[in-house]
């Protein structure tokens, strides 16, 4: 993997642990020589991961659409600054740069885009690895919602099983590097999304 794109909060919540968690993640990234895709912002979450990165030397891409440049602090030091004009563009662009994608902690915004691109993963739009640093429980009623899916027989096992987590940093990149992605037929084309 050479670029992942990280879907997380905008603001830090409460818990320290999950801070200091996505700074870490950054300098992980960083020191893998990983570049980091993100939503631009300088705050919450996604202002630790960037700082994480940018402060062990690594590349930082921030996307976001005009109409936010005004909305969100957007993060001054970033390698690079992609503006798209709506949050569909942002998506696809993001996507368009990575080949992983690791969701932290975040709102609804972070559901909804880590639903879009494990969406897209079981449509065969892309097959690179999607992970859920699960920090401290935080996924754990989501995960538990997801076998639920599968038991009710609303997901199928092979696309639960797209969606890889750890509860730790080594752990969840280990199981991107080592991803396999099992043959999936491909429903649509990537001009259909």
């Amino acid at each position: 993997m050479d670029c992942i794109v990280v879907f997380c909060g905008s603001s830090e919540g409460k818990d320290p642990t999950v801070i200091q968690t996505a700074y870490n993640l950054g300098a992980a990234l960083a020191n893998r020589h990983i570049r980091l895709v993100y939503g631009a912002a300088k705050i919450g979450i996604m202002g630790k991961v960037a700082q994480g990165v940018l402060d062990n030397r690594g590349e930082v891409i921030g996307v976001v659409p005009q109409f936010l440049i005004d909305k969100e602090i957007i993060h001054e030091g970033l390698s690079r600054l992609i503006i798209t004009e709506n949050m569909h563009q942002r998506k696809l662009k993001m996507h368009e740069l990575s080949d992983g994608v690791i969701a932290l902690p975040g709102g609804f915004g972070t559901m909804e885009e880590l639903f879009e691109m494990i969406t897209w993963a079981q449509l065969g739009l892309h097959r690179y690895p999607i992970g859920i640093l699960n920090i401290n429980g935080f996924y754990d009623d989501l995960l538990k919602m997801l076998r639920k899916m599968v038991s009710e027989g609303f997901l199928k096992p092979e696309n639960h099983n797209l969606l890889l987590v750890d509860n730790a940093i080594d752990g969840l990149l280990r199981q991107m590097k080592d991803y396999k992605p099992s043959f999936l037929p491909k429903w649509i084309s990537k001009g259909q999304t």
